[in-house]
């Protein structure tokens, strides 16, 4: 199954590893979900996930994104002419919709009420279906 990760599930499953977002990273992880991502997604997860405020080590992110790389699909969408309040989001509903891929977020209001984003635990319900 397709899925593109919103940077807050990174960042929500690095801090936990116990909750529902590390869940889903697990899933990619076992190759249980394919996590598509294009060129300006990885560079948004670098910068996030190196941040100093989170702590987390150079080793966790770098092994995190190396596998999103290395097993994901990565693309090239064509641009959406759709009206974002946050026109930093709009990359990841792009690469969703390209996908025809679950887009999985922590917030939701952020995006579209289409049935392609879902919430953590919506998605994780859905796929346990």
């Amino acid at each position: 199954m397709l899925v593109v990760i919103d940077t807050n599930v990174l960042v929500s499953a690095l801090y936990s590893r116990d909750g529902n977002p590390a869940r889903i990273i697990a899933l990619v992880q076992n190759d249980v979900l394919t996590a598509c991502y294009d060129y300006r997604i990885l560079e948004e997860y670098r910068e996030v996930l190196k941040r100093p405020r989170f702590g987390f080590s150079e080793w966790e992110v770098n092994g995190l994104l190396w596998q999103i790389e290395k097993d994901g699909l990565a693309v090239s969408p064509l641009p959406l002419h759709v009206e974002f309040a946050d026109e930093q989001d709009l990359k990841f509903y792009e690469v969703a919709k390209h996908c025809q891929a679950k887009l999985v977020t922590g917030n939701l209001k952020h995006f579209p009420k289409d049935g392609l984003v879902l919430s953590v635990k919506d998605f994780l319900a859905q796929i346990e279906e």
